[in-house]
């Protein structure tokens, strides 16, 4: 291999910061998942944002190879459409129906989240994904206990 091969068009730190806070935003919220006992956790939501980072960070790294060819048309957004995709996959198994009731619901939309936080790091929009992350974190832990305390629900999702 020369090393022509193996120059990526985004300095090689910036790529380290960005799957890195894609895995710690991801743990922020599979821990408060896993505070709650739910059925995805640490490792789920750290994979599924890490994931989508990976992609976007390869699909900068293919824009800019292709950008560097003649006349080659590339699409980015349909990046984040596989990533959507693929994570609403995921997400979609973990909820399951039981005598009636939906159970998994918030959780398959917090790995959901956890893959657009992915993706918002790997293209570098920090502020969107530690907001999202914190915001998440607000979300599920509040809205849980106002459900709980003045709902009346056991919230067990």
């Amino acid at each position: 291999m020369t090393s022509d091969t193996l120059r990526t068009a985004l300095p090689e730190y910036v790529i380290v910061i960005r799957m890195l806070l894609a895995i710690v935003l991801g743990a922020v919220i599979g821990f408060e998942r896993e505070l709650g006992n739910r059925p995805a956790g640490l490792r789920t939501h750290s994979l599924a944002s890490m994931a989508s980072a990976a992609f976007t960070l390869i699909m900068i790294e293919i824009f800019h190879e292709v950008q560097s060819m003649q006349g080659s048309p590339a699409d980015p957004l349909r990046i984040v459409d596989a990533v959507t995709a693929g994570v609403a996959f995921i997400a979609a198994g973990t909820i399951i129906q039981s005598h009636g009731d939906v159970k998994g619901l918030t959780t398959g939309a917090a790995i959901w989240l956890a893959g657009a936080i992915g993706v918002a790091c790997g293209i570098g929009y920090y502020l969107v994904a530690i907001l999202a992350a914190g915001l998440a974190v607000l979300v599920l832990r509040l809205l849980g206990w106002f459900e709980e305390k003045w709902l009346g629900k056991d919230v067990e999702d």
